[in-house]
């Protein structure tokens, strides 16, 4: 058996001594509050369609579940009575026409009768009175045949945003009045998240607030947005204000409905170290402690130091006393370290 020097077996001791680890610098930067709230998407636009006008439901292009773009058409009622009431608005419109060319021309020709002193005066202001009267029924006529021509289109509605269909309440051959609520239209494209805040965090929650969401129906995907309103009324029973964020879902993956874990990502108005929080060790008697780096005589060293921490977001721990600004500290291999122990950076 090789018998090995007591030089040689030193070195092996040291060199097993020496740790791997990794290191993060310690930085100072904006503290940031990270704020848990649930809630829910909604649409920002629900619409239940009922017609403009009373009859028979003859047409019905849409069921539950299909999308619609808006100006699509949706349904149509019975519009014959609507099509002959309009045919005879514009058979009267075109009789007014035609009598007040016709007295505009009996005018011009009296008042040259007028200049050659064979016509009475008086008979032509009477005739020139009839002039104004028959563009008064012109008038009206053009008026009784617009109302006739939306009346007609009144029978036809179409969507008044683009949505899914989300209900049905109507058959074919069914009468239905302005009170019926034939489908319900609800918008996708762009939905919202209602959140209720604490009212202590009014004066910090800010339009353009970040917001981070993750949806139990797809609990892999964070989805990031904004504030985009805020409600500055309180409520007084839940001690809470309402907060609103949009979302994009232009490609269908998001339907109203669905729950959200929402995390508003509140400033402090104030800066400190930080540092990942696998740089943190907890001790069972309340300490916390960090193991720092620092380089002697060409080599790493660790020594453990207590810490105070503050506020954890974004993976990272605010440090409140304990360490400074580009320090170096241990986060991973920092489990059983001990203290003046050499240590080997990886990473």
């Amino acid at each position: 058996m090789l018998a090995l020097s007591p030089s040689v077996l030193l070195s092996v001791f040291a060199a097993a001594q020496v740790a791997p680890v990794e290191l993060a610098v310690v930085e100072r930067r904006d503290i940031v509050e990270t704020l848990r709230l649930s809630g829910s998407l909604t649409s920002p636009y629900s619409a239940r369609l009922s017609p403009d006008v009373e009859g028979r439901l003859v047409e019905l292009e849409v069921d539950v579940g299909e999308l619609v773009e808006k100006g699509d058409t949706l349904f149509r009622l019975d519009d014959e009575l609507a099509r002959l009431e309009l045919q005879q608005a514009v058979a009267a419109e075109h009789e007014a026409e035609a009598d007040l060319a016709n007295a505009r021309r009996r005018v011009k020709e009296v008042r040259a009768l007028v200049q050659e002193k064979s016509f009475p005066e008086s008979e032509a202001r009477s005739l020139e009175s009839q002039v104004e009267r028959f563009e008064a029924v012109l008038e009206r006529r053009r008026a009784e045949r617009a109302y006739a021509a939306a009346t007609l289109a009144h029978h036809t509605l179409k969507a008044p945003f683009g949505g899914v269909i989300a209900a049905r309440n109507a058959d074919l051959g069914e009468r239905v009045n302005t009170d019926s609520n034939v489908l319900l239209l609800i918008a996708i494209d762009r939905l919202q998240l209602d959140l209720r805040v604490p009212q202590g965090y009014f004066q910090r929650v800010a339009v353009g607030t970040p917001v981070t969401l993750r949806l139990d129906a797809l609990p892999d995907r964070a989805i990031e947005a904004s504030v985009s309103r805020i409600v500055p009324v309180s409520d007084p029973d839940a001690r809470t204000f309402l907060v609103r964020a949009q979302l994009d879902n232009k490609a269908g993956n998001l339907t109203p409905g669905m729950s959200v874990q929402a995390v508003l990502r509140v400033g402090t108005n104030r800066r400190a170290e930080v540092v990942p929080r696998d740089a943190l060790i907890r001790y069972p008697d309340g300490r916390t402690v960090v193991w720092v780096a620092a380089v002697e005589n060409d080599k790493y060293i660790v020594r453990e130091r207590l810490v105070k921490t503050g506020l954890i977001f974004d993976g990272n721990v605010e440090i409140l006393e304990g360490l400074a600004e580009g320090e170096q500290v241990v986060v991973r291999g920092n489990e059983a370290l001990r203290q003046d122990q050499q240590v080997r950076v990886t990473g």
